[in-house]
């Protein structure tokens, strides 16, 4: 029996215990952005570095940062010929508000026919012990693994990975890789394996438009004093065409053009015009109309307004022309754009267009790079074949239309591409009640992983 197939009876053997310590991992509520959960996060940490002990990974350690710590562990007897894989996770979860929607306890994980109900149970608790469990399996089959492993998981990223830059920064030498596997991401489908290749980058400003030095009659001023709702509304509606095009200067002059081969994997998503309709439950779609929905969301920037304040909203009428109006603007970015250059052509579009009737003031609030992985680099093929071994067909290549802090951070500071990845289904209800994961995509998944590290 060669070594891959002793790794998988032992994967096929352990699922019960694979499960009950799942099951543990979501118990733990691991809620970084609440200061009385701060205790349990340390909790979680522990749990991931008792994990990587186990295993029998060197010098894990608990380290920390400014809020949450992140746990670090290696195994480096590959040798330094072999290459080196960072595998990234974080172990923090998102809060369970409104707590009366589930139909269980956040915290105390259900199975229910084919899913695990719990909070973190897909996003991401059940990828990070999903890689865990593939490099056991390895580790206890074989003696020792096909490549050098790092691991880095963290405890902030679902508030932002604050402190994760300046770690990373902190301890370049240390994290030093080839290549990341990030399973953050997730499948189209249970039966369409995928691999997010890029990510695109985010711009998040706050513009304010003033007037008048307060709140004014409008029956007494109006038609005198240019009302600043009105001003903000065409400067935000100036910044697209009618076909949707972005018309601050210069936004476009960065943009790559897409190959005729990327053109094809976006095509062969199978996600349609009709899918995103009845899921979004407009009567149509919009955008640039000489690109499908799929390259709009993965490839092309994009400018939209997150929310609009100004004037009188409560119940009732009051008369009144605000003095003041705001718009939160996003744009997301697509790669060789950046947001220091947003910025500028935002604030040359303000500055040409804006009305010396008001005054406005512009505040960069969030700020994300862009990133792109090849198809055919050797941690992609890797993990293409290893997903097509477990599910019999060749996976799916897409973009993602968000922004995750760490693949940047790597990218930048460590030269680490990131290999996105992951089981995690659109109906888990991530961030959402009832938060799950679908069991047999999840043990799927740890084949695939364990497939993964051979095959690279």
């Amino acid at each position: 029996m060669s070594d891959v197939q002793k790794a998988l009876e032992y994967v096929r053997s352990n699922r019960d215990r694979y499960l009950n310590e799942l099951k543990e991992f979501v118990n733990i509520p691991s809620i970084s952005t609440l200061s009385e959960n701060k205790a349990d996060v340390q909790r979680a940490a522990e749990w991931v570095a008792a994990q990587l002990r186990s295993l029998g990974m060197d010098n894990v350690r608990i380290m920390p940062t400014a809020l949450h710590p992140v746990v670090y562990g290696e195994w480096m007897g590959a040798g330094k010929s072999a290459p080196t894989v960072m595998i990234y996770g974080h172990y923090d979860v998102q809060p369970v508000d409104p707590l009366e929607l589930w139909s269980s306890d956040p915290f105390k994980a259900e199975v229910r026919g084919d899913y695990l109900f719990g909070r973190g149970g897909s996003d991401m608790k059940g990828q990070v012990v999903a890689s865990i469990k593939a490099v056991e399996a390895i580790m206890k089959a074989d003696g020792k693994l096909p490549v050098n492993i790092k691991w880095l998981v963290e405890g902030e990223e679902e508030i932002g990975s604050e402190h994760l830059g300046d770690f990373i920064k902190a301890n370049r030498k240390l994290l030093a890789a080839d290549f990341c596997l990030n399973p953050d991401a997730g499948m189209i489908a249970a039966d369409k394996p995928t691999i997010t290749t890029g990510l695109r980058g985010l711009a998040y400003f706050e513009l304010r438009v003033f007037g008048p030095d307060k709140d004014l009659h409008s029956g007494l001023f109006g038609g005198t004093v240019h009302n600043p709702a009105q001003a903000l509304i065409e400067l935000v509606a100036g910044m697209h065409d009618k076909n949707g095009k972005i018309t601050l200067p210069g936004f476009y002059d960065k943009v790559r053009k897409l190959s005729k081969k990327e053109r094809e994997d976006f095509k062969r998503l199978p996600v349609k015009d009709k899918d995103l309709i009845k899921m979004t439950g407009v009567p149509a779609l919009w955008g640039e109309p000489q690109f499908i929905p799929a390259e709009r969301t993965g490839a092309r920037p994009t400018l939209e307004v997150n929310g609009l304040l100004s004037g009188f909203t409560g119940q009732g009428s009051k008369t009144v022309l605000p003095a003041w109006a705001m718009a939160k603007i996003s744009c997301r970015l697509v790669p060789d754009q950046t947001p220091e250059e947003t910025e500028k052509q935002l604030r040359a579009y303000l500055k040409k267009n804006a009305p010396k009737t008001i005054r406005w003031e512009l505040t960069n609030l969030h700020n994300a790079g862009a990133a792109l992985t090849k198809t055919d680099s050797a941690g992609v093929q890797a993990l293409a074949q290893a997903l097509e071994t477990v599910w019999g067909k060749r996976p799916y290549f897409k973009r993602e239309g968000g922004s995750i802090g760490s693949v940047v951070l790597l990218q930048n500071y460590v030269g680490a591409d990131s290999l996105l990845t992951g089981f995690g289904l659109p109906d888990d209800n991530v961030h959402s009640p009832n938060e799950r994961m679908h069991l047999p995509t999840w043990y799927k998944g740890i084949e695939a992983f364990t497939h993964f590290f051979y095959n690279f």
